[in-house]
């Protein structure tokens, strides 16, 4: 259970003076936030590790109707708290630890009379803060809060022409935090390595709720400026899709009532495995309503499972195709069968009709729809009553575009017309993670990535997005291609995407035809969609290389996508299997071939203390899975 204490923590007393700083410290001691005035009298912070600068000195605040309620703001009570909790979770680790040290600050502005509170949490593995500004009636917030990133880190932007489907570049001249141009927009989460490598860490959001979505705006001072959904300009998708919506959404959203920003959070680690299993994000979020869920997580109608795609590997729109697309995923052993758009031509009866041929086969459908079609209420209803008539599991939402709070309202109202329904909802064209599926844990699925349904290269980008992206939550890549969408990759990386590139629905961009004819059909079989545990392997370097080992049950699955150079990697064992008995393991290692388009297949028994030898190509990849 969640143990909520009021005592004064160590490092500050309950009462303080005006002037006085505020230090939260993390369970370890480690992870410190420092809540201080500027010389101006201005509230800022400090992130620290190790007695490191995570976060430079920086600004914080809240705007609200045209006025910075941090400058010359007055600190008072602050009162502490403490969180130690665990809960199950679909994703890097079957359970998630949410274990903190919290302070509630009480803050005055006295040119307007504002009391509000900051909240701060400081766990082992980074901190989170966040707003609340009592009142009634309409108020205009936005954004002062800015993100000092220390000199010469390491940075992995993404580029937001596309969104959050956009590339993760490299940079001609410095990929070091003073290469960001003035002006510059990216998207979080945003990753960074300190320069001596000591710590790694990523700026992002959690609990988006009633709220516009963060982005940044870059400065010339190694400064990241978040900025609220309306102030970005539209990306191509919104302009081309919604034209009407432009102009509205440029203006800032209107808050009716309290205003409770989401949580701002920097996930810190010494090594990207502690970065990558950081709970942080949906910690933040509330947990499922049991009135929608009563077996939270584990209610009996939320089944995640592997999904075949008729999309990006042939695409045959009629009935029949689609029965011979649940014939080949049942002898693949998958639970799911994503539909496309062309499910509107059929009528209602053809529709059930497939639903009922899938079903003896144990397949289930999911149905894509744009959100333009049932962003109405009572679209959505009129929908979603016809997916229970016919006995669909789930639904597939498109082209949402934009992180506006009229945007962002729809995810939690569409989640919830779902979870009534008892249907999966999977978000396409969609923002970052921000916990929700906490909340909802029928979302499945959540896109805002640039997976395969883009056109290459992939091979730099997959071994980007474990440590940039994927570090909010899970994402819907649509992994694994063995035809003309190989590009720079080979077989073998393909195979390690869908181990490494998780997401509680798997859906597999590889026609079955091609899956089943694979040599590593037996493999493709067996990979979970989420997992017991997951360790990053410490020869993963963002950008060159993402070596993964994960535990569904007693089988580890080792998956290693390498960028495009070839090297070779040794794998010990014992970084993951322990060094405790030598058990034996049957292991079937994948390695890439002589050509892109082939692999070659071992069988060998291994132990905890043996090591792997693992040569790759540009592009290549590895899997090994190790049975008890």
């Amino acid at each position: 259970m969640k143990i909520g204490i009021l005592c004064p923590l160590a490092l500050f007393c309950l009462s303080l003076p005006a002037v006085a700083d505020v230090t939260v410290a993390s369970p370890d001691g480690r992870v410190r936030f420092v809540l201080s005035q500027n010389a101006q009298g201005h509230l800022e912070y400090t992130v620290t590790f190790n007695s490191k600068n995570i976060v430079d000195p920086s600004p914080l605040g809240i705007v609200v109707d045209g006025v910075d309620l941090a400058g010359g703001v007055r600190i008072g009570n602050v009162q502490s708290y403490k969180t130690d909790e665990t809960y199950p979770w679909y994703g890097p680790h079957s359970t998630a630890i949410d274990k903190c040290n919290g302070a509630k600050v009480a803050l005055t502005h006295p040119k307007t009379g504002t009391s509000y509170t900051l909240e701060i949490r400081a766990y082992d593995d980074g901190i989170a803060f966040r707003h609340l500004v009592p009142g009634e009636g309409a108020r205009t917030p936005d954004e002062a809060t800015v993100f000092r990133v220390p000199a010469g880190s390491l940075i992995a932007p993404q580029n937001y022409v596309s969104g959050y489907e956009g590339v993760y570049p490299w940079r001609t001249t410095t990929n070091t935090i003073e290469g960001m141009m003035d002006g510059e927009w990216t998207h979080p989460p945003f990753t960074f390595v300190l320069r001596d490598k000591s710590a790694y860490a990523s700026i992002t959001e959690g609990a988006l709720v009633d709220y516009s979505g963060m982005v940044f705006q870059a400065d010339a001072t190694q400064a990241l400026h978040a900025r609220l959904g309306h102030a970005e300009p539209a990306i191509f998708g919104f302009r081309t899709r919604y034209p009407k919506d432009i102009e509205r959404l440029t203006h800032p959203a209107v808050i009716d009532g309290p205003i409770l920003t989401p949580w701002r959070i920097v996930m810190i680690g010494a090594d990207l495995n502690t970065l990558f299993n950081c709970d942080i994000v949906h910690n933040v979020s509330p947990a499922p309503d049991p009135k929608l869920f009563p077996q939270g997580l584990h209610t009996d109608w939320i089944k995640p499972g592997r999904a075949v795609w008729n999309y990006l590997d042939g695409t045959d729109p009629t009935v029949e195709g689609q029965k011979e697309m649940a014939r080949l995923a049942s002898q693949l052993g998958f639970e799911y069968n994503v539909i496309e758009g062309f499910w509107r031509n059929w009528p209602e009866a053809q529709l059930k009709d497939l639903v009922d041929y899938s079903r003896q086969r144990g397949v289930k459908l999911i149905l894509w729809s744009s959100r333009a079609q049932v962003q109405d209420p009572q679209k959505l209803q009129e929908w979603f009553d016809m997916c229970n008539r016919v006995g669909v599991a789930g639904v597939k939402i498109d082209f949402f575009d934009h992180e506006h709070k009229e945007v962002v309202d729809l995810y939690r109202m569409m989640a919830k017309a779902g979870a009534q329904h008892k249907l999966l909802v999977d978000f396409h064209g969609a923002d970052k993670p921000t916990g929700l599926e906490r909340t909802y844990p029928n979302i499945v699925g959540i896109e805002a990535v640039r997976g395969m349904e883009f056109f290459p290269p992939y091979a730099q980008h997959d071994v980007v997005l474990p440590f940039t992206r994927l570090l909010a939550g899970m994402a819907d890549y649509t992994p694994t291609h063995f035809g003309s969408r190989l590009a720079d990759t080979t077989w073998a990386h393909q195979v390690a995407n869908a181990v490494i590139l998780q997401s509680p629905l798997l859906v597999y961009a590889a026609h079955p035809v091609n899956m089943l004819a694979n040599p590593t059909v037996d493999i493709l079989k067996s990979i979970p969609t989420y997992w017991d545990e997951t360790v990053v392997l410490p020869v993963s370097e963002i950008r060159e290389v993402a070596a993964f080992a994960r535990r569904g049950g007693d089988t580890w699955f080792l998956a290693i996508a390498n960028g495009p150079t070839a090297r070779n990697v040794r794998i010990d064992l014992s970084t993951f299997l322990g060094k405790g008995p030598r058990a034996s393991y049957h292991a079937t290692l994948v390695r890439d071939a002589a050509e892109a388009a082939a692999v070659k297949l071992e069988q060998l028994t291994l132990a905890a203390g043996d090591s792997l030898s693992v040569d790759l190509r540009s592009g290549g990849g590895f899997v090994a899975r190790l049975k008890r």
